[in-house]
């Protein structure tokens, strides 16, 4: 027996694998639409009585003014986002650069038989 594949089976292969991934995304989809609402049995309150038919009452009020970030913090997050990048970066790099030089040491390999 031969341990070749034909390109008409990769190719419906793919196709499958493309099918299914769409019918996946169709479905991750698939819900009901999120309705806001309230429960009147968890709104009302005993001192002012039920909750209307359109819901809970909204009131406006004002927030409090945070002081802003200071600045040594702000450098500090700065410098650890770009330690971080430039550790994740070199984590990549070592990594596809191993996967690189394993596929050409490969296919070198191949090339000599």
């Amino acid at each position: 027996m031969s341990d070749c594949v034909g390109i008409t089976e990769v190719t419906v292969a793919a196709g499958w694998i493309a099918g299914l991934a769409i019918l996946a995304l169709i479905a991750t989809g698939w819900r009901k639409t999120a309705r806001a609402a309230v429960d009147p049995a968890r709104g009302a309150d005993p001192a002012v009585g039920s909750v209307g038919p359109l819901g809970a009452e909204v009131v406006e009020m004002e927030a409090p003014i945070e002081r802003p970030t200071p600045v040594l913090r702000r450098i500090g997050a700065a410098a650890a986002g770009g330690a971080l990048a430039v550790w994740i970066g070199a984590v990549v790099a070592t990594v596809l650069g191993f996967g690189v030089a394993y596929g050409v040491i490969t296919l070198t390999h191949m090339l000599k038989r």
